[in-house]
């Protein structure tokens, strides 16, 4: 199964502040829950805990926490990335309809998977934004941008975005 980092991030590269987001984005999250329905979906002990509602509905939930013994009701919990990803991929290919793992955050998970993703879907929240979680460097050698769509601000949310999607590099070029 394909890897793919899902992140809003600003233009300064925030992508959280104080455990959780400093924006609203209605808009945004209507495409994250469309996009990741139905996929197993990957995330750090802090990202679990951000959620008002746990777990996001129609998808399984993975968390991942360096304390064995961390509980997540409605998840699987799992001590590292690497252990995530082979349940995510075993568990991921009994789901109907399945085509990637979602990485969701947060920014300590997001550094160590980025190495290893296919695909970054983000969302670039057109503002500098006050913070205290960065996104990683999207590289362009690595990173081609496949596709992008401007998304003015809608009644519900605080900024304009631009929702683009980028293709590691060397399987860019393969579908060339």
């Amino acid at each position: 199964m394909r890897i793919a980092i899902y992140a809003a991030v600003a233009e300064n590269g925030v992508i959280g502040r104080e455990g959780g987001l400093p924006w609203r984005l209605s808009s945004d999250l209507k495409r994250f829950k469309a996009g990741t329905m139905g996929n197993p979906i990957v995330m750090g002990r802090k990202t679990w805990e951000s959620f008002p509602k746990r777990p996001l509905p129609g998808r399984l939930n993975i968390v991942i926490s360096r304390d064995p013994a961390y509980r997540a009701e409605g998840a699987e919990v799992v001590t590292s990335l690497k252990d995530a990803l082979t349940l995510a991929t075993a568990k991921g290919r009994c789901m109907a309809g399945a085509d990637e793992i979602c990485i969701i955050g947060g920014g300590e998970i997001y550094r160590q998977v980025i190495g290893l993703a296919d695909r970054l879907k983000l969302t670039h929240v057109l503002a500098d934004i006050d913070g205290d979680t960065l996104f990683p460097i999207v590289d362009p050698a690595v990173w081609a941008e496949v596709s992008a769509e401007d998304v003015p601000a809608g009644e519900k949310d605080s900024h304009a975005t631009r929702y683009t999607v980028y293709e590691r590099r060397d399987e860019a070029a393969g579908r060339t």
